[in-house]
């Protein structure tokens, strides 16, 4: 083992041994290397004459650059845009985002967490966890309704055991039978690694405050059975909630500072709180119980963490991080954001309201949704990808089948009014089917 990693690990069991002994074999071995990036780092700061270190092409002081690249990035500055970031994310985007995250979530204030880390985007950021977490056969806990690429992301790319309980019962989730899944695996395998999506996609759900105390009360019952739990929130669509029912701050406030054997891990991005999907800003963030923030754990998580995107990615795009970076230091950026999410909310209504009409009983039985891009419903009848391929080849109507009897809709690409027609068309499609 490197050395470095060893000192990582170090740092960690003088803090925390339940936390080392939640890290995969891969994790346990990542390190943040002291080689080129620490010597140019330490070259920004001394070599007041010449700094021949770093890999960029410079002139007279400025990043070298096309005018034919320059020409689309008005107001922003050629060192600001082409050099490389830091593997970990620029110092003052973390902090911003820091920052931000503690508005939307009050109750984090005051409480020990780590700096959030920048990936790309947040697929990348769990490809991150599952690096730092998962070895081959490790469980990955999570319901019944999905989004598929986590398969690609844990089970395919790390040969995670999947396990999966029913999400919903009746017009709310499932807890029960989440705890009663979370305490089987701890009894069985002493180690478990849960995911939790808020608003979850496909759904489009988010739990109650019971519901989610329960989740809460259930990972801390099965740390408190001796099992080591890493509970990783990914708040892909954290912000989008449409009506009362949905608790409104991060699953991850609940989880903070509650047994030393329980790790939370908060997953989250820019893609949708600040609508910039193909700029790839995600974020990475650790809490473990009594344990401060500054702390050397989550400095040692910090750097296996840059670690890997170092050995992998190198760093994510300067440009893009800027921009993201410039928008949450503008006054009104909650403003606007706000605004988008009124939005959001029109679309979300409007589903509800059309599936009010009771002629679409017939064909299918929505599930619950409070929150996020999507919606889904449970065909009836007939088998949900026929319908789906029939509505796209015959009527020009795109929808996603997660399983043999559910099917996703993303009201977050339709304007209001083009909702009630696309309804209206896949009864028409249903019904073209139904026997």
């Amino acid at each position: 083992m490197n050395p470095l990693a060893r000192e990582l690990n170090d740092d960690i069991a003088a803090t925390n041994p339940h936390v080392l002994d939640m890290l995969s074999e891969l994790g346990r071995e990542l390190y943040f290397p002291k080689g080129i990036l620490t010597q140019s780092a330490e070259a920004k700061e001394w070599a007041h004459r010449y700094n021949a270190t770093i890999g960029t092409a410079m002139e007279d002081g400025v990043a070298m650059n096309l005018p034919s690249v320059m020409e689309h990035l008005d107001g922003i500055s050629p060192n600001e845009a082409l050099l490389y970031a830091p593997s970990q994310g620029l110092a003052e985007l973390r902090q911003e985002w820091l920052r931000k995250t503690l508005l939307d979530n009050p109750d984090l204030v005051g409480r020990g967490m780590s700096l959030p880390v920048v990936t790309n985007g947040l697929t990348h950021g769990l490809s991150l966890v599952a690096e730092l977490f998962l070895n081959p056969g490790d469980v990955l806990l999570l319901p019944d309704m999905i989004w598929g690429n986590y398969r690609l992301i844990f089970q395919v790319r790390r040969q995670a055991a999947l396990r999966q309980y029913p999400f919903f019962r009746g017009q709310g989730m499932d807890t029960p039978a989440f705890r009663e899944a979370l305490l089987g695996v701890c009894r069985e395998r002493g180690k478990v690694v849960v995911l939790l999506n808020f608003p979850n996609n496909p759904s489009g759900y988010t739990p109650d405050e019971e519901e989610a105390d329960a989740v809460a009360d259930a990972l801390v019952e099965a740390a408190e059975s001796g099992a080591n739990v890493v509970a990783v929130t990914d708040d892909a669509y954290y912000g989008l909630f449409f009506d009362d029912s949905a608790v409104r701050q991060s699953l991850f406030t609940k989880l903070v500072d509650r047994h030393p054997r329980l790790l939370a891990v908060k997953a989250d991005a820019a893609t949708k709180e600040v609508y910039v999907w193909g700029l790839r800003v995600g974020f990475l963030a650790f809490a473990a119980a009594g344990v401060p923030s500054g702390s050397p754990l989550y400095t040692a998580l910090e750097k296996k963490t840059s670690g890997a995107i170092r050995g992998t990615i190198s760093n994510a795009s300067m440009l893009s991080q800027k921009i993201v970076c410039d928008a949450l230091r503008r006054p009104d950026f909650f403003e606007q954001r706000r605004r988008k999410a009124v939005l959001m909310k029109n679309r979300a209504d409007e589903v509800k309201r059309v599936l009010e009409d009771p002629r679409f009983a017939e064909a299918w039985t929505p599930y619950p949704f409070n929150s996020g891009y999507f919606m889904c419903l449970r065909i009836h009848r007939i088998n949900a990808e026929d319908l789906r391929l029939h509505a796209l080849r015959k009527h020009g109507v795109g929808t996603i089948s997660v399983s043999d009897t559910d099917l996703r809709i993303a009201f977050s690409c339709l304007e209001v009014h083009q909702i009630r027609d696309l309804f209206e068309i896949l009864h028409q499609a249903w019904r073209e089917l139904a026997p």
